[in-house]
């Protein structure tokens, strides 16, 4: 996220644009523009991909540090610690007496090299920072450094042939599951997605790996509602409400549903109600599994 945030303060500047002048030009507002160059909240892929226009900057180099800062954000990114029997070994290893210059001769062997378990493992240990600066740096490198500036464009319903490890449910078990906390939300595929009348979007996305579908949306108002169902089946609805300003300015996920390619499944949006009058009207769409 931190990385994220400094990139973004970089677009920002290269815009030469206020936070007010980025509320102008973009849907979001100044105190969220506030809170994402911050680093305080993930942003909207959207708002990424806008900062990057703004700036002149290609698309895809924008989204790949979001991408990494949502996989962060989501159990996926974390990097499993070290085991301590993996530190260097501490058994005492029997002293070598050195000889004595006047006992010195020619056929004296050299005193022995360091024992090979701990040259392993501070070879190991260099090799592992020189590879942990070099990512870093390429990811960067990715997002910062000059490039054509060629309009890019990066479909958010392109596939992926990218297999995300480490999920924590399959089929049946991540039923009425998080899909941010199994780490099902892994480069899923957009299985449609909708514009409402209020402006708010919705997307069904689904995983290949976890055999799942949910909904979710961004950019509505507090009060907004989404439900996401597979017609027909029992216990396969879920909904999700944008409870907050923070659920405003991200993204708002409904629970998974078990789904196999060809399924038929349908989002819900009902938008909060205005003052003084009631909700507005429920718009649905359905999408089919691939």
């Amino acid at each position: 996220m931190n990385q994220l945030a400094a990139a973004l303060r970089h677009l920002r500047t290269e815009t030469g644009l206020s936070l007010a002048g980025l509320a102008a030009k973009t849907p979001y507002s100044k105190s969220s523009w506030e809170r994402y160059l911050n680093g305080k909240t993930l942003p909207p892929r959207e708002a990424v991909e806008a900062l990057c226009r703004l700036a002149g900057e290609p698309v895809g180099r924008c989204v790949a540090l979001w991408e990494i800062a949502e996989a962060e954000g989501s159990g996926r990114g974390a990097v499993p610690a070290i085991p301590a029997t993996a530190a260097a070994p501490t058994t005492a290893q029997p002293a070598v007496p050195l000889p004595s210059p006047q006992s010195a001769s020619p056929s004296t062997p050299p005193a022995p090299p360091p024992a090979p378990e701990r040259r392993g493992v501070v070879t190991l240990a260099v090799l592992a920072s020189i590879c942990a600066v070099a990512v870093t740096a390429m990811v960067l490198a990715l997002l910062l450094l000059p490039g054509p500036r060629a309009s890019e464009s990066l479909s958010p319903t392109a596939a992926t042939t990218a297999t995300p490890t480490g999920q924590g449910c399959h089929g049946a078990d991540c039923e009425g599951r998080s899909p941010m906390a199994m780490r099902c939300a892994a480069q899923p595929d957009t299985v449609a997605r909708h514009e409402t009348a209020t402006g708010a979007w919705m997307e069904l996305r689904h995983s290949r790996v976890c055999g799942t579908t949910w909904a979710r949306t961004w950019g509505g108002r507090i009060g907004d509602r989404i439900e996401m169902s597979v017609p027909g089946r029992t216990g396969s609805t879920h909904g999700a409400r944008v409870g907050s300003a923070m659920d405003a300015d991200s993204y708002v996920y409904t629970l998974m549903a078990v789904t196999a390619p060809g399924t038929v499944v349908r989002a819900c949006f009902q938008p909060a109600a205005k003052a003084g009058a009631g909700p507005g009207l429920r718009e649905c769409f359905d999408g089919r599994v691939r």
